[in-house]
């Protein structure tokens, strides 16, 4: 028994008892509670009636690969080499760059259930409920190297903004891998975070591993275990699909992937700092031991953040650095 067979089993709302459901996966009624019990404790809670059995709080609508790349247009479609649905992954970057270590990664792409050890900047844990999020990875191997790649974190992020408004969201990005939600009083809150890994030569062939986490729905349990505002998609597309929106992302990466090396971040720099969540703003940035406040003045064309510090302007380039709007 998977989960991914448990959860198609009760996502269809109705009330299957555990009888039923050991019969139909060929496992005992006390398998499938004590796997329901794992799932409430990664987010999929479901509801048990005496004389009726389970079902799921909410439904969940799992990854359906030959439907995602069926959504594709012609063009992108001929630039994927290959899709992978996996249930369970500790990570879909670190399942990209072992594709790499084998020789293959290129124009591929993962995208998972759950990751048991995803990862946001600097290391960071990315929680998110099983089925219940975006996680989605592309690998991509360029001529140039890492200097011909400056930007393209905040690129990706562009694109990610793009796809998200043509399903109405509002949404703004900050410097210099998050894309932020924007609610009607002005709040921000994290939507998705973007981490971009490269193995190769500064000025010559190198692999990149790009990965997205994406909320999509975030349970309570989950919100109360995050140690900042964030926000979900649900909550400005109540009937969001996760199918679309990974269809959607991987034409939009497909694009600009394929673009990139030629480009530059260059045609991608006024869309980021229209977006800019603290354009013209006081913010403060948070540089290894040091901490200041400065004016945001918008990324430059290799994507490194300008701010304006005493009349004098600096420009971050990455690494070690945090900002947040100053209060």
């Amino acid at each position: 028994m998977t989960t991914s067979e448990l959860i198609r089993l009760l996502s269809d709302g109705n009330y299957h008892s555990g009888e039923q459901l050991g019969e139909q996966l060929g496992v005992s009624r006390t398998a499938i509670w004590k796997q329901l019990k794992k799932l409430e404790a990664v987010g999929v809670s479901s509801e048990a009636v005496k004389g009726q059995g389970y079902r799921l709080v909410s439904p969940i609508e799992l990854l359906d690969g030959p439907r995602i790349v069926s959504a594709l247009s012609k063009e992108p479609r001929r630039h994927l080499a290959r899709l992978f649905v996996e249930e369970s992954v500790a990570s879909t970057n670190s399942f990209l760059r072992e594709r790499f270590s084998q020789g293959v990664g290129h124009a591929e792409i993962c995208v998972a259930e759950e990751q048991s050890a995803g990862r946001g900047r600097r290391g960071r844990q990315w929680l998110s409920a099983w089925g219940q999020g975006l996680a989605l990875s592309i690998g991509w191997r360029f001529k140039d190297g890492a200097t011909a790649l400056k930007g393209l974190s905040l690129a990706i992020g562009v694109v990610i903004a793009q796809v998200l408004e043509c399903h109405g969201l509002r949404v703004a990005l900050k410097w210099p891998n998050d894309v932020l939600m924007l609610s009607v009083d002005g709040e921000k809150r994290k939507l998705a975070g973007i981490l971009v890994e490269l193995n190769g030569d500064v000025s010559g062939a190198c692999e990149v591993v790009a990965g997205i986490g994406l909320n999509i729905v975030l349970p309570p349990s989950l919100r109360d275990r995050l140690d900042q505002p964030v926000a979900a998609v649900s909550e400005q597309w109540p009937e969001a699909s996760r199918n679309v929106l990974a269809a959607d992302l991987i034409e939009a990466l497909l694009g600009l992937m394929t673009g990139f090396e030629k480009d530059g971040f260059d045609a991608w720099q006024r869309e980021w700092n229209q977006r800019n969540a603290y354009s013209g703003c006081v913010i403060e940035v948070i540089q290894n031991a040091q901490r200041y406040t400065a004016i945001d003045e918008g990324v430059d064309n290799e994507g490194n953040l300008c701010v304006r510090r005493d009349n004098e302007l600096f420009r971050l380039v990455g690494g070690e650095i945090s900002l947040r709007a100053h209060s």
